[in-house]
């Protein structure tokens, strides 16, 4: 059955309309790999780009609602993983996609990676609330799986130091990035269970990429957590950061700073807490006392004909024994309360920097007296070596020799050493040790054993 002429006819909006909806129903979301290219990012907010392989390529828009949740900012020749839906856009009839969410190619692996992993541990009941362990009401010592020289055992210790010095602090020291890191995460984990000598266990690092962080999505280490019999506070990256490890472990802690908040009361907290613990204590005496008050009242008053001066006596009695209780009980709080803040005092004072700096001054102190004791010796001995070449300059210099009875005899300035440097009548300078002698030739007499050699 042909179809009316008129409906035969589309425009071109009404053409552009129908192939959008057609085009957004067949592919509803897609995931799809390509390098960015053309990337425009206008005032509007907005990001439009292309996608693209070795053959062919595609537009691509993401929205402003969507690309505010984009931890990094693409650039052309990246290669990234895209979450979109195929649409057209009416006005020119171009067919694009528009992206939901993108990653690096390699990031968005890992999530999908990260999400089958997920999957698989919920379905075998890891991360079930009934294998939650609560943390124990007192806690004395605190155990902590991270890298000994990393950003997070500085926060936590930082934060222990200044709510809760009394605590004592196991480092269980551990690579927290790598391919070997989850291996020794997951192995000093069962070494903290083995010791049992910690109350809690703070597992974590500081914050980092998705890659950065991949140790703590790895099977190895939450099925580590899930057996953990100390109860396990996951402390990984900042607060938007989310691994396996929170989802398996019995309490997930924002970043390693609040981890150390959770395990640390606060010794004001504790201090306001006694405080209205001994309050309600009074209060509760007070009532107490004012109902056997009244009790004993209204006793007087049935016995008052029967024996009005014994039963007085026993009641008054009674009175003061429960007084007493009460008083000796407010007492033993009060005592309590100060022995805690006291220790906790003490402890502060231990981590003073007036005391860091007494021992630095008195450390100073015994190098400068090892340096005066090093540098005394050292002139001594240099002082020693200066008499020792002074006396071997002094025994080869010439006026030494010059006192021993020799001389020297310049004629001019050449040293006189044979009869025929000199001739008749030649002016001779003679230096003696005490002075020189000027002397002038009047004969010459060579030596007999040097005529007959010659």
């Amino acid at each position: 059955m042909s179809l009316p002429q008129q409906e035969k006819v589309y425009s071109v909006s009404r053409l552009n309309r129908e192939i959008r909806s057609l085009l957004e129903q067949g592919f509803a979301s897609l995931q799809l790999t390509g390098e960015i290219s053309n990337f425009v990012a206008p005032a509007s907010g907005h990001w439009y780009f292309s996608l693209k392989d070795d053959k062919a390529q595609v537009k691509a828009a993401m929205w402003r609602g969507n690309n505010r949740y984009c931890r990094y900012r693409p650039q052309n020749g990246e290669q990234v993983l895209a979450q979109a839906r195929v649409s057209v856009y009416e006005p020119r009839g171009d067919y694009q996609l528009i992206v939901e969410h993108m990653a690096p190619a390699g990031e968005g692996l890992l999530k999908q990676q990260f999400d089958a992993l997920k999957l698989r541990l919920a379905g075998e009941g890891l991360f079930s609330s009934q294998h939650k362990q609560p943390l124990p009401a007192r806690i004395n010592r605190v155990g902590v799986v991270t890298s000994p020289t990393g950003a997070a055992v500085r926060d936590i210790l930082s934060v222990l130091k200044r709510r809760a010095p009394q605590l004592e602090v196991v480092i269980y020291p551990t690579q927290v990035q790598g391919q070997e890191a989850h291996r020794q995460i997951a192995a000093q984990i069962a070494l903290a269970n083995r010791r049992n000598e910690v109350d809690v266990l703070i597992v974590g690092r500081g914050g980092g990429s998705l890659e950065d962080l991949w140790c703590f999505n790895e099977e190895t280490v939450a099925r580590a957590v899930f057996t953990s019999e100390l109860p396990v506070i996951s402390a990984v990256g900042h607060e938007i950061d989310t691994t396996i490890s929170d989802y398996v472990a019995d309490l997930r802690a924002p970043t390693p700073s609040a981890a150390a908040e959770l395990v640390s009361p606060d010794g004001a907290e504790i201090l306001a807490q006694v405080r209205q613990q001994k309050q309600r204590l009074e209060g509760a005496m007070q009532r107490y006392l004012a109902q056997q008050t009244q009790q004993l009242h209204n006793a007087h008053q049935r016995l008052l004909l029967q024996h009005p001066q014994t039963q007085l006596m026993q009641q008054a009695q009674k009175v003061d024994e429960l007084s007493g209780r009460l008083h000796r009980a407010i007492s033993h709080q009060q005592h309590r309360a100060q022995s805690r803040v006291s220790l906790a005092q003490h402890r502060l004072q231990q981590f003073h920097p007036q005391q860091k700096l007494r021992y630095a001054s008195q450390h100073l102190d015994g190098l400068k007296d090892k340096l005066t004791r090093a540098m005394q010796t050292s002139q001594q001995q240099h002082q020693q070596q200066l008499a020792v070449l002074a006396a071997r300059l002094d025994s080869v210099s010439p006026l030494a020799v010059l006192s021993r009875g020799y001389s020297i005899t310049k004629s001019g300035e050449q040293v006189v050493k044979s009869i025929q440097d000199v001739a008749v009548g030649d002016l001779l300078m003679t230096e003696l040790h005490d002075g020189r002698v000027q002397t002038q030739v009047l004969e010459l007499h060579p030596h007999t054993d040097n005529k007959e050699n010659g």
